[in-house]
């Protein structure tokens, strides 16, 4: 297939200790450190202060890299179709209505059952955005990532569009941290367009698996860790060191049991 090629226009990044993308992008490289005064939790101004109060985990991260990316592109949010992924979902609310559901089934809280759906992030997004434009929620388990870059490229040059991709996932609690571990909260988000502009640009490609790996991205140990602890941030931390490093490079990322997406770095 054609190399899909798109520019990255702006990029939101929230980690422990890592609250925004300029002061990750120092880390990557090896020049700041985690701060210890950042806020232990996302707290996204687009949402009311209610709203921030009451928003699942995965909502409020969501919306704080979506609204720190938009910023950072100078685009609309309202105006901007998008692309949302988590490769676990909420686990902490799909913990509690297991349980609810195995000792007392008839106090399951209905707004938590609303919250628990896949797309409850990108439905709060819209609306606090005011955003009309199409919306997808997907979910590849861990190449979800790559598989999220891959379709928001799709979309951006199909309908020759700015898009914003949007990637979070958060703490696992209970039984289900044997099968699906996360132990930290991670997110990252970008504004990606049809290659024009002369920004940073990638281009993509969809191979099948081979041995050929592309560059081993060597990260500081804090992201290493957080790798270590976040499928999401295991996917997209190597393109992300990448454009830190803002040199060229190849990387190939996992996008499926027999799939790797190929991705060229013009930094």
């Amino acid at each position: 297939m054609s190399a899909l090629e798109i520019d990255i226009e702006g990029i939101g990044f929230w980690a422990p200790g890592w609250p925004d993308w300029e002061r990750a992008r120092a880390g990557l490289r090896g020049e700041a450190e985690a701060d210890p005064q950042a806020p232990v939790k996302p707290s996204p101004t687009l949402l009311t202060a209610a709203e921030r109060r009451r928003a699942p985990q995965p909502v409020a991260l969501a919306c704080e890299i979506a609204t720190q990316a938009c910023a950072a592109s100078g685009r609309e949010p309202s105006t901007l179709p998008s692309v949302f992924a988590s490769a676990l979902g909420d686990l902490l609310i799909t913990d509690y209505m297991c349980t609810t559901l195995a000792s007392a089934p008839r106090e399951l809280s209905p707004i938590r059952f609303h919250n628990s759906v896949h797309n409850a992030p990108a439905g709060y997004w819209t609306i606090a955005a005011q955003c009309h434009a199409p919306s997808t929620s997907i979910s590849s388990w861990h190449a979800s990532f790559a598989a999220t870059l891959f379709e928001a490229a799709v979309e951006a040059i199909a309908d020759d569009t700015a898009v914003l991709l949007v990637v979070y996932d958060t703490e696992t609690t209970g039984p289900l941290v044997k099968v699906a571990p996360c132990s930290l909260q991670f997110g990252t988000a970008l504004v990606v367009s049809p290659r024009a502009n002369g920004k940073c640009s990638l281009r993509l490609r969809m191979n099948a698996a081979s041995e050929d790996s592309g560059a081993q991205i060597e990260m500081p140990d804090a992201f290493a860790s957080l790798a270590a602890g976040n499928p999401m941030a295991a996917g997209s931390l190597p393109l992300l060191a990448a454009l830190a490093a803002g040199k060229p490079t190849r990387l190939q990322l996992p996008a499926g049991a027999r799939s790797l997406l190929q991705v060229d770095v013009d930094a």
